[in-house]
């Protein structure tokens, strides 16, 4: 997959992710490209170590869901952070 196809499944499994997610999630659109790119590395880490999945591919269906599901593991973590960091 090409960087600027990274980039958009990052943007847009970012955007699914914060969708999915109740509550509000701090931050703009480029805070959810990055943790949505860094949730879809951790998501492509996960799957490629667990389940040998090759996320080669922009349409497959386990590339997305892997995204997907990093991004949410990611959006979890940065708002335990940040709501942390408000209350303190």
């Amino acid at each position: 997959m090409s960087f600027l196809g990274f980039l958009l499944l990052g943007l847009i499994a970012g955007a699914i992710a914060k969708a999915i997610l109740p509550g509000k999630q701090g931050g703009g659109w480029f805070v959810t490209l990055l943790l949505g790119v860094v949730g879809a590395l951790l998501g492509g880490w996960i799957g490629g170590a667990l389940f040998g999945v090759n996320l080669q591919e922009f349409f497959s269906l386990a590339t997305w869901a892997l995204a997907i599901g990093g991004s949410i593991i990611v959006l979890l973590i940065y708002g335990a952070i940040v709501g942390r960091r408000k209350t303190a």
